[in-house]
């Protein structure tokens, strides 16, 4: 597998969807990987540390310029916990718990978080402002309500399914109601 393809794809793949989530200052994108996946592999059977880190280097950087955060999503070992930095953690006041993710319950993608976070902590949950699901990995329950997906021409990163989503508030009033443009794209 070639490491560097991964790591340009997934930029090409960030950099698309911050131009069409119009993600804020402080604003959470999670990331969810099956780092099996992306190898061609069933999801949970043969994680990799190094697809991890090809995969978390290239985000990291381009987010951090954009002041938007990141959240990793442990594997169902975990509940699908997240690793985030203890700033975001004190922000968004997320309950903390009690683990420290490893190869085998969390997988390699929140190992390489714990590794590359300045100051890492796991919380239960989050309501992020926008995703990437790298292999089908179930996001969804960490994403604010309404979930939009971004279509994007990147369909795959290495080997695995990926899908791009942002989120919108949501429109309340029925027919009589008027919304700015903004709100329904």
């Amino acid at each position: 597998m070639d490491l560097n393809k991964i790591t340009s794809e997934i930029q090409e793949g960030v950099r698309k969807l911050l131009l069409a989530a119009n993600l804020e200052k402080d604003d959470i994108l999670v990331l969810g990987c099956s780092t099996s996946e992306v190898l061609g592999e069933k999801i949970g059977s043969n994680g990799s540390l190094e697809v991890a880190d090809a995969i978390i280097r290239g985000i990291l950087p381009m987010l951090k310029e954009q002041n938007i955060h990141l959240a990793v999503q442990c594997c169902e070992h975990l509940n699908r916990a997240l690793v985030v930095e203890k700033k975001v953690q004190k922000e968004y006041r997320l309950d903390p718990v009690t683990v420290i993710p490893w190869y085998h319950a969390g997988g390699s993608i929140a190992v390489k978080a714990m590794e590359y976070f300045e100051d890492p902590v796991v919380v239960e949950k989050i309501q992020a402002h926008a995703g990437i699901d790298i292999g089908q990995t179930l996001i969804g329950m960490h994403l604010r309500p309404v979930a939009v997906p971004v279509r994007l021409d990147i369909k795959k990163i290495g080997e695995a399914n990926v899908v791009f989503a942002r989120t919108r508030p949501k429109l309340i009033g029925g027919e009589r109601a008027h919304y700015p443009d903004t709100a329904k794209k």
